[in-house]
């Protein structure tokens, strides 16, 4: 997530100082995502520098100094909200690069890493579920919060089943072994490998 827009989007309310806006962004967010001051202070001393907010007084620092949002800042706030993300090519996801180390590896139960991942993720989702409804009623930014992570975990978890399900259809299919040096023929070898595949929508 951006600190950087959320800041902005706090300072479009009126002036702030550092220690508020952490309290107001934990407080907005659920209270799910720490905030540390050191980091508020040094995205707000870069958002001054790039000229999108300003402080009480540039040359002196304190919990009590306070910020006010520019106008180059809120045009910059609104041109985030409306730009979609991006979708040159899908994300370096941990989870799917560890299952694809995986089918590479000997000895290792592929099947099985897929359940061991697969039940830590049914537990997350058990958590958020909880917190939910341990939460007040009118707490909506931690029901926005809490069903955001739900709905990305079920969709992980149904990547992992969809996973499952083609391990069992290809149980052999595993990337061949490089040949021997010197021993590359045409159609083998690094001049042949297959051209880079370009998954970002068009």
């Amino acid at each position: 997530m951006s600190v950087r827009h959320a800041l902005l989007a706090l300072l479009s309310e009126g002036p702030k100082y550092g220690l508020q806006l952490r309290q107001e962004f934990e407080a907005r967010t659920g209270e799910v995502w720490p905030l540390n001051v050191g980091q508020v202070y040094t995205t707000l001393q870069r958002l001054e520098r790039d000229g999108l907010v300003e402080s009480d007084d540039a040359e002196s620092d304190g919990p009590q100094k306070g910020f006010r949002i520019t106008p180059a800042g809120e045009g910059e706030l609104m041109e985030w909200l409306r730009t979609p993300g991006g979708d040159e090519a899908p994300p370096r996801d941990e989870l799917v690069i560890k299952v694809l180390v995986a089918l590479t590896l000997p000895g290792v139960d592929v099947a099985d890493l897929l359940q061991v991942h697969r039940r830590h993720l049914v537990q997350t989702m058990q958590r958020y579920t909880r917190l939910k409804e341990s939460a007040a009623e009118d707490d909506l930014g931690l029901a926005l919060v809490a069903d955001a992570e739900i709905f990305r975990l079920e969709a992980v978890v149904r990547w992992l089943d969809a996973a499952d399900v083609r391990l069992k259809r290809f149980p052999a299919a595993t990337p061949a072994s490089p040949p021997a040096p010197g021993t590359e023929s045409a159609g083998h070898g690094p001049a042949a490998r297959r051209p880079r595949r370009k998954l970002g929508v068009r």
